[in-house]
């Protein structure tokens, strides 16, 4: 389909930092980098569709998909009150430091996204869902937005734009439905584990929520259109992406990279030079957050994308490498992952109340290195009880990267049932 989208008449960016490039997060910048966000015609969903833009929290899905049922139930919706948009950028996930970056640096980037997803389903009203100290940047540039409008005499933006501080920033606390219900003054919780491309607030009003980095891309194809998007990355993962990588046993030491998507791990790797990545030294990387999956050394070549990822059962996930080095014992590792992520669980399931922690208290005692019995028996027992049955997916997460664990360091798994650590004087 030929666009119909007002292109911008502001150079495009080159290269791959077009999320990150702008000289800083004043509104002055952002409006020399990229300008205006232009006029939304009625080929935008179309546009971003053919852009290929996916969701970047996790799960994902194409933007597209999402604006087009949210804009179907807005059409058929009795309540007469119009879809609310929320920016997703709760990043509970502790590896991931990607959106707090983009929302330090370019939130102007993402309040443009809002306006875009908002005026393409027929939303007034659109919201940003973070931390308390992310929100203090995020109600900088929307005030700035709207002194410079009331100096120039007009609206600041075509919908209403707020900022939502989360009441707790958890792992679960940025999961779809637990934002939807926040914003819609809810208890902020998972509501069910039906996978959806729309939610519904307690108020029954269609909620679109999107990852911020999501809506930044969105703004940029609103701007330059779908050919510059697809200009850089791979057929398959068109565009850039932000990733974030750091050391398995040290995440708050991170480096946030804009890269092409497809690239290769070990090139994220080394562009990121941390020591931690060295990838001479790299035995595995965990893959899409904590929740994610363990790929080992052996795969650095592979593209960073849900092809090339796909052989060992991974996936970009939220955008996040995490890099175990041959100095730590990855078994110890997986342990202290699985009881952060036990403590993590919202506590409304069996699943979460019961399994998660027993499957850290087996982990922890393989680790330990006296084990009783056969514990890999038995840590395979329980994640298999705990997959696809919680109130929401967190307890998927935990199952996939104890498994893929499993698998990834069985000789390990084998060293440590009999008694002993492969590490030697390694961080444990």
């Amino acid at each position: 389909m030929t666009t119909t989208i007002p292109i911008t008449t502001a150079a495009p960016p080159t290269g791959t930092r077009r999320l990150l490039g702008a000289t800083g997060p004043d509104l002055a910048a952002h409006l020399t980098a990229h300008g205006p966000v232009p006029a939304i015609g009625p080929g935008i969903v179309d546009e971003i569709g053919l852009a290929g833009i996916d969701g970047r929290g996790g799960a994902g899905f194409p933007l597209a998909r999402k604006l087009q049922v949210v804009a179907g139930q807005a059409r058929r919706g009795r309540s007469g009150r119009s879809p609310v948009i929320v920016g997703n950028g709760a990043e509970g996930e502790p590896a991931s430091r990607k959106d707090a970056v983009l929302l330090e640096r370019a939130p102007h980037l993402v309040l443009d996204g809002l306006v875009v997803a908002a005026v393409a389903v027929g939303a007034t009203e659109a919201v940003v869902a973070t931390s308390e100290r992310l929100a203090e940047h995020v109600r900088r540039a929307i005030d700035e937005r709207t002194a410079v409008a009331a100096r120039h005499g007009r609206a600041s933006d075509p919908v209403t734009l707020d900022v939502r501080a989360l009441p707790h920033n958890s792992f679960v606390s940025g999961e779809a439905g637990a934002l939807a219900s926040a914003v819609s003054g809810g208890r902020g919780l998972p509501e069910d584990r039906v996978v959806r491309l729309a939610e519904r607030g307690p108020s029954g009003r269609p909620t679109l929520v999107s990852n911020v980095e999501t809506l930044a891309q969105a703004a940029l194809v609103a701007r330059y259109g779908a050919a510059w998007a697809r200009s850089v990355g791979s057929a398959t993962a068109p565009g850039t992406r932000l990733v974030t990588v750091s050391g398995v046993t040290d995440p708050a030491r991170a480096v946030v990279l804009e890269t092409a998507g497809g690239a290769p791990l070990g090139d994220l790797l080394g562009a990121s030079r941390l020591d931690t990545a060295d990838p001479r030294r790299t035995r595995a990387v965990l893959v899409g957050g904590w929740g994610g999956t363990w790929v080992p050394a052996t795969a650095l070549d592979a593209p960073f994308d849900v092809d090339g990822l796909a052989p060992w059962g991974a996936a970009p996930g939220a955008g996040v490498l995490a890099v175990l080095d041959d100095r730590t014992c990855p078994i110890a590792v997986t342990a202290r992952i699985a009881a952060a992520l036990g403590d993590a669980s919202a506590g409304r399931c069996g699943p979460c109340v019961n399994g998660l922690p027993r499957i850290a208290e087996v982990v922890a005692a393989l680790a330990s290195g006296r084990p009783a019995g056969d514990l890999a028996a038995e840590v395979r027992r329980l994640v298999g009880l705990v997959d696809g049955r919680g109130a929401c997916h967190h307890p998927d997460g935990v199952a996939r990267m104890v498994r893929s664990a499993m698998t990834v360091f069985r000789d390990d798994v084998q060293a440590h049932l009999g008694g002993h650590c492969q590490v030697v004087g390694g961080a444990r």
